[in-house]
């Protein structure tokens, strides 16, 4: 079991603050700030007239995911401004295990007052409601959606001696040799697993599905020449060095590589696939603050500072209404259920 771990985000920061936050330095305040007790010593001057309003004591936002990951990345990206919008800390609480279910099985059984609030991602919210029969937690009914904070597309890469430079030839060399050509991803039921199982049907390709424990693992096997393709976000670093080549994006074109076409726009029209985040409160809560928060990271989104900062890590900001972050939920387990039942996947523990 991964201990969860907590750190607390100040109104106190300032907009130009928070514009500088890099990932290193988000890492520092997690590795700088002690539990939530050491705050509750901590006071801001709050006028008699705001004292009894939403918000009038600090939120907690759940990260069903370890410090350091895109999931922790976005959520204090958007957690730093909300707290200066609100007047009131946003503690950060790292509650990783059992591929998100922990820590948003912890987010749904949280008091629906406004004051906990978890980040969800297509594998927590959708992926993980057709993967397991004994989820704890039900994600069409036990949360109020709030906002979605962001998208990425997924890189679909090859090795570098892969003897194509496009994902249109790719294709055409797939269909010419069935079964030759081996695709990593970090893990059955992932993404990337749903990507390249999509692709098949799609395309009428034979591919070979290998999946690893995790998205480095695949990049090193990708490196290596183990392996001919890849679907993973973890593999946008070494794309972006050259080391491997970009062939597609799984959604839409990501702001940081301009020049890598989508998978619709190479050879299999109306493919779209990607990953989101977003913030979520349990059932229940008061609409009045599900509003209030919901109008903010709206506005966060649209700032310039939060847009660069996503942008340079390949991810894109996406604020979103109530109603709207709901039925992308909807939506999107829908299709993840398709998916499955064509493919035939079967999930292991």
């Amino acid at each position: 079991m991964i201990p969860h771990t907590r750190s607390c985000i100040s109104p106190k920061q300032t907009t130009a603050e928070s514009a500088s936050l890099t990932r290193r330095d988000l890492m520092r305040n997690s590795l700088l700030v002690g539990n939530v007790a050491a705050w509750s010593a901590v006071s801001w001057t709050i006028t008699s007239a705001h004292a009894q309003a939403y918000p009038s004591k600090l939120l907690k936002l759940i990260v069903p995911y370890p410090p350091g990951g895109n999931t922790d990345l976005v959520a204090r990206i958007f957690a730093t401004p909300l707290a200066v919008a609100l007047g009131q800390a946003v503690v950060v609480d790292n509650r990783a295990g059992a591929a998100g279910a922990i820590g948003t099985t912890a987010g749904a059984r949280s008091a629906p007052d406004g004051y906990t609030m978890v980040v969800g991602d297509l594998g927590s919210m959708c992926i993980n409601r057709v993967a397991r029969n004994d989820l704890p937690y039900d994600p069409q009914k036990d949360f109020a959606p709030v906002s979605m904070i962001a998208t990425v597309s997924v890189l679909v890469t090859a090795r570098n001696d892969l003897p194509v430079t496009n994902f249109k030839e790719f294709l055409a060399l797939a269909k010419a040799n069935p079964g030759k050509f081996k695709c990593g991803t970090a893990g059955a039921g992932t993404i990337g697993h749903l990507s390249i199982e999509m692709i098949k049907s799609m395309a009428g390709i034979d591919v070979l599905h290998v999946p690893y424990r995790g998205g480095a693992l695949a990049v090193t096997d990708l490196l290596g020449g183990h392996i001919d393709l890849m679907i993973d976000g973890a593999a946008f670093t070494q794309a972006k060095a050259g080391k491997i080549r970009a062939l597609a994006t799984t959604g839409d074109r990501v702001a940081a590589m301009p020049n890598v076409p989508t998978i619709a726009e190479s050879g299999i029209p109306g493919f779209h696939f990607s990953n989101f985040w977003g913030y979520l409160m349990p059932a229940g809560t008061p609409l009045a603050a599900v509003q209030r928060v919901s109008s903010e990271l709206h506005r966060i989104a649209l700032t310039p500072a939060v847009r660069q900062q996503l942008e340079s890590a390949g991810l894109a900001a996406a604020g979103s209404t109530p109603q709207a972050f709901a039925d992308m939920l909807l939506s999107s387990s829908d299709k993840i259920a398709q998916i499955v039942k064509r493919a035939n996947i079967q999930f292991t523990a």
